[in-house]
């Protein structure tokens, strides 16, 4: 699979956590990483750390909400964000609601007002209310792409 040049076709929020190493420099090299190849991050929130959900460990997460616009199907930007986790270090997924520690982890929020549900690819995102380490980053970023739209114009444009 191969990134296609950018002309804003679809916006996409993605979530972005990290509890092992250099938490900050593995977010800011994944946000790289999605820009080269899903396409350019129009809005960013801030980091926000948390407790591990779902499982227990002493190291605490570091996320952040981005959006980016892209021309990939929702299918190609699954299989780019697992690329990137993997290039950055991790190993395995989360299966069967079994949760670990981690380098990176990068979830499909929300793509564009798009309803999927697959096997592998739920869209939007299952958990996505019930964690407030997506939910405030994500009411951030939404809150701030907002004020930057001209009169007239929604997110969903």
């Amino acid at each position: 699979m191969k990134p296609a040049s950018c002309t804003a076709s679809h916006r996409v929020f993605l979530g972005l956590g990290s509890n092992l190493g250099n938490r900050q420099q593995l977010l800011s090299q994944a946000c790289q990483e999605i820009e080269r190849l899903i396409g350019p991050i129009v809005g960013q929130s801030a980091f926000y750390q948390s407790v591990p959900w779902g499982f227990s460990s002493p190291n605490d997460f570091l996320n952040a909400v981005v959006c980016c616009d892209t021309e990939l199907s929702p299918r190609a930007v699954l299989y780019f964000t697992q690329q990137i986790e993997r290039q950055l270090g991790r190993t395995a997924k989360s299966l069967d609601g079994i949760y670990h520690d981690r380098p990176i982890d990068i979830d499909i929020l929300l793509f564009d007002q798009l309803h999927l549900v697959s096997p592998d690819l739920v869209i939007p995102h299952p958990l996505m209310l019930q964690r407030d380490f997506v939910l405030r980053p994500l009411t951030e970023l939404l809150l701030s792409l907002a004020e930057k739209m001209p009169v007239g114009i929604s997110l969903r444009q």
